[in-house]
């Protein structure tokens, strides 16, 4: 019987720098759903890789004395080196400067144009250089790009643009008639009524203020748009053809079964995408599913904020299948996921030491010390409990498999992976309720207690072998402990399958060993700049390499005594916004201020008077050291201190977030 197909991509990760643990837990989504479909039985194809066109990266490039191509071969290194490291099994790892890639986006441009799709015009907008897009002033937020936050800039060019608006109306129609196209639904609903309702604006298919690009064969001034080029990597890197001649893996993989790609460019691949395929007369992909964020506390991780973690820093700390295990399991389905030290720690020593370590190591040393190391399949239901806790064992057991697969259809990821452990809490129980170390001091009980400790091998036996789509190594190195081979899907619901007299492993390791959440947050205070101009926000980048002649050149100053990380954390640092200040009477360095911080109002008295003016501070968001002993100056209580960094002139300057956060955050 010939296997069904399942054709899954990532987003193609943009070759600017490194990839962070955000953008890293993409690939690992796909990683984990395109192992599952494996273990279903499908003939899978995962696909990924690297988009490296573009303005931003033409830049770069030239800020680091690099030729585009040097750049983005180094950056693509990094990319592949963390995929890797992850134990990520993609089958093609596709880069936008393959030439056979760079052949068909030439071929599909002048297609689409030739047969009236694309047309010249002239393009003027706000531009946002980060995101490589146009915006009308009505669309941006705040006077910023409504995409990535960055600031915009008039810009005014000769330009290719393709007919959104001729393929509206086919596309809303099949956006109703197939509801699993966007996931999740909240997804479909922000695109209707917010870009397709309301109409398509043209799409601007080509730029000339930059020449790293795809040029266009029949206006060389031209190179083709970054989404033209990017977006066609998913048929491109299988093997389509503009001219009809598709590769044998096109015709069996297309359409995509699943489009993985970040909420923040849902627009694009549920917009542009579907209506370019619709043009070049190609079926569409069967699902897009915008995953969303992982957020370091309640921001999106960013190198411009300071905020980042990478995937080889966590590897370094918890291992690789520790890291994969946590950014799946704290991404919900729909809502952003939140990552952190403490919670990493936390999650490592309670479901991988607590629940799954320690019951893999003490089944193999029971099965040792009491058995020989041999696992005896033999029955003995001579008393009534028996039956009950092998029974409710075998349920939990049973049921897993069929609720982690109804979950991994769904793209809950999360969710099947709770139910994994759900097998491994209840083998602990288990445990706990039949006694094993008591019955083993009974002869007479000999035969209860083979048939206990088999059972708990069966068990964990499935479990991991659902495992392993997550956490692949850890997966095989319990079935190694426990003498087994990985179950087929086939298999997951029948119980008793483990052969009877499988030995075990000899000597029992521990495959996570609860972890000092001190030590490691020792070591984590070590890897991470505590300066104020972190805590602020400001790029480090921005800090070294900032060209401006109007910044104030370094300044050092005399050390002070190294601290203990435990000391800084008694510091509770917030953001605030000033909402009224005045001058102190009778003093001319003091000024009064009023500071918004959360829900509550603080009092603070600075002596800043000297270099700014009580209304230029009025709506100014500030940095507040607020668990400051509150004190008495000039006859008025200050209840915390702003702060300040000093020139070397020993002017003052107000430290404020670098990117608009909320009153009352903490800063870390």
């Amino acid at each position: 019987m010939e296997k069904k197909k399942f054709y899954i991509t990532t987003a193609i990760a943009y070759a600017s720098g490194k990839p962070h643990i955000g953008n890293t837990y993409e690939i690992i989504l796909a990683d984990a759903i395109a192992r599952f479909k494996r273990c279903q039985g499908y003939d899978v194809y995962f696909m990924t890789g690297s988009d490296e066109h573009g303005q931003k990266v033409e830049s770069k490039a030239v800020e680091a004395g690099k030729t585009p191509k040097e750049y983005v071969d180094e950056a693509v290194g990094r990319i592949k080196t963390i995929w890797d490291l992850m134990d990520t099994s993609y089958d093609k790892f596709m880069r936008t400067t393959d030439s056979d890639h760079e052949l068909q986006v030439q071929k599909i441009f002048k297609k689409l144009y030739e047969q009236g799709d694309i047309y010249k015009s002239k393009y003027e907008g706000m531009y946002c250089t980060a995101c490589e897009n146009y915006f009308t002033k009505s669309q941006l937020k705040e006077g910023k790009c409504p995409d990535c936050g960055s600031e915009v800039h008039n810009a005014e060019e000769e330009a290719y643009f393709f007919k959104m608006s001729k393929y509206a109306d086919r596309l809303i129609e099949h956006i109703n008639s197939h509801p699993e196209f966007i996931q999740p639904v909240s997804r479909k609903n922000e695109m209707m009524n917010n870009f397709l309702l309301p109409g398509l604006q043209d799409l601007c298919v080509s730029r000339t203020s930059f020449t790293w690009g795809i040029p266009v064969v029949f206006d060389p001034g031209h190179v083709t748009y970054v989404w033209l080029d990017a977006l066609t990597n998913y048929i491109t890197g299988i093997g389509y053809d503009c001219d009809g001649n598709h590769s044998e893996l096109f015709k069996r993989m297309w359409p995509a079964d699943l489009h993985l790609i970040g909420k923040d460019i849902v627009r694009f691949h549920t917009i542009y995408w579907p209506i370019f395929l619709m043009a070049l007369d190609i079926e569409l992909p069967k699902q897009v599913f915008g995953h969303p964020w992982l957020l370091q506390g309640e921001n999106k991780m960013s190198k411009s904020k300071g905020n980042v973690l990478y995937a080889d820093t966590l590897v370094d700390f918890f291992g690789v299948d520790a890291v994969r295990y946590f950014v799946l399991h704290e991404m919900p389905f729909d809502n952003d996921g939140t990552i952190g030290w403490d919670l990493m720690i936390e999650r490592y020593n309670s479901d991988l030491a607590n629940v799954l370590g320690n019951l893999v190591s003490r089944t193999v040393s029971m099965t040792n010390k009491y058995l020989g190391g041999v696992l005896v399949d033999t029955r003995d239901d001579s008393e009534p409990s028996h039956i009950e806790y092998d029974r409710e064992l075998k349920d939990v057991v049973m049921l897993a498999a069929e609720k982690a697969n109804a979950k991994m259809d769904e793209l809950r990821v999360a969710d099947a992976l709770t139910e994994i452990w759900a097998i491994f809490k209840r083998c602990n129980k288990y445990i706990d309720e039949t006694t094993p170390w008591i019955l083993a001091k009974d002869e007479s009980k000999h035969a209860r207690l083979e048939n206990i400790l088999y059972n708990i091998a069966e068990a964990i036996t499935i479990g991991a072998s659902l495992l392993e789509s997550f956490m692949p190594e850890t997966a095989r190195d319990i079935l190694y402990e426990l003498g087994a081979e990985k179950r087929c899907f086939e298999d997951m619901d029948r119980f008793g399958l483990l052969p009877n007299k499988t030995r075990v492993a000899r000597e029992g390791r521990i495959l996570f060993a609860r972890m000092d959440a001190k030590e490691v947050m020792a070591r984590v205070a070590k890897l991470q700049d505590l300066s104020i101009t972190a805590c602020s926000d400001v790029p480090a980048e921005d800090a070294v390499n900032n060209k401006d002649e109007n910044r104030q050149k370094s300044v050092d100053i005399e050390p002070k005594p190294i601290i203990e990380y435990d000391d800084f954390v008694k510091l509770q640092l917030q953001v605030g916004e000033i909402i009224k200040c005045e001058e102190v009477k009778k003093s001319k360095k003091l000024l009064c201020s009023q500071i918004k911080i959360g829900s509550a109002t603080r009092q603070i008295v600075s002596g800043i008077r000297k270099w700014y003016k009580p209304d230029e501070l009025v709506g100014k968001k500030v940095l507040v050291l607020v668990n400051l002993k509150p004190k008495e100056i000039a006859g008025i209580i200050s209840e915390g201190m702003i702060l300040c960094a000093e020139d070397d002139a020993g002017g003052l300057s107000v430290m404020s977030p670098y990117n608009e956060v909320k009153c009352g955050a903490e800063v870390l």
